[in-house]
This record gives structure tokens, sequence and C-alpha cells, in this order.
């Protein structure tokens, strides 16, 4: 019976072999060396390139980002200096057009005053022509029309100096009697 208790204890699966345990024991063990030895690191390595790279790429990123914004900033600041000079030379120009147009309304002004003062010149110059010619020529109507008038001639030119003077000074100042008198 005890050959029959010791094969029915050999053949029961729930108790396990003294050997089989050892040598699952020393295998485990093995197994655990070499997982520690050689395949946890090379687990961290891989871990610590992966965090690395990422972390790198993170600063890489934030350090573009920090040039991006430095450029976006260089930019704007060189478009509102364009801005600003744009305005500048606008200013300048329209200084500078409404400086033409004082020259050009003073050249206007300037030959507008001399072609008005030669025309003043030029109108008192053919009245002082027409004023004599009319003197000369109604003077000697006068002294013809007083030569047949009075019958005698009146060739003395002292004399008909004299009566033209008088005629004319008297038809001068009969037009301002006349319009004192109305």
């Amino acid at each position: 019976m005890t050959t029959d208790i010791m094969a029915a204890e050999a053949a029961n699966p729930l108790i396990p072999n003294g050997w089989e345990m050892l040598v699952t024991a020393v295998g485990f063990f093995i197994l655990l060396f070499v997982a520690i030895k050689w395949i946890v690191p090379m687990f961290e390595r891989t871990y610590a390139e992966r965090s690395e790279a990422i972390e790198g790429g993170l600063a890489k990123a934030e350090q573009a980002q920090a040039e991006a914004d430095r450029a976006r900033d260089e930019y704007n600041q060189q478009l509102e200096s364009a801005r600003l000079e744009a305005q500048k030379i606008r200013e300048e120009a329209r200084l500078e057009g409404e400086k033409i147009l004082a020259d050009f309304k003073d050249r206007a002004n300037s030959e507008s005053a001399r072609i008005t003062e030669n025309a003043h010149k030029a109108i008192a110059a053919e009245r002082s022509s027409a004023a004599l010619s009319l003197r000369t020529e109604v003077g000697s109507l006068a002294t013809q029309l007083a030569s047949k008038v009075v019958g005698e001639s009146l060739s003395d030119d002292d004399r008909s100096r004299r009566v033209i003077d008088r005629f004319i000074s008297e038809l001068e100042s009969a037009p301002a009697d006349q319009g004192a008198q109305q």
C-alpha cells in the first residue's frame, strides 16, 4: 500500500516534483539575470533616447516659436517703420505740392500784375496819343470853323493856339458841369 500511496502521490498533479521546481527556479533566475543585465538596460536606453528626442523636439519647437515671434516682431517693426516713412513721404510730397502751387500762384500773380501794368501803360499812352491827336484835330477844325464864322483868317499860331486851348478847356469842363447839374 505504501507503494500504492507513493505511486498515488507521484501521480498527484497538485504536488510538484522537487527536481522540476529546482530546474524551473534555476531557469527563472537565469532568465531574470539575462533580463536585468541586457534587456532592461536596452529598454531604459530606448526610453531615455525617446525622452531626449521628445524633449529636444519640444525645446527646438519652443526655440523655433521664439525665433518666429522675434521675426514677427521685427517684421511688424519694419512694417510700422515703412508706414511711417510712407506717411512722411506723402506729407513731404503734399508740402512740396503746396509749395509748387503757391509758387505758380505767385508767378501768375506777378505775371498778371506785369501784364496789367503794361496794359495800363499802353492804355495811358494810347489815351495820351488819342488826346493829342484829338486836340490837334479838334483845334484845326475849331480854327477852320472860327475862320468861317469870324470871316477872317486865323493863321496866327499864337492866336489859334489860345482859341484851341480855350475851346478844349470849355469842352472838358462842360461834361463835369452838366453831370453836377443833373
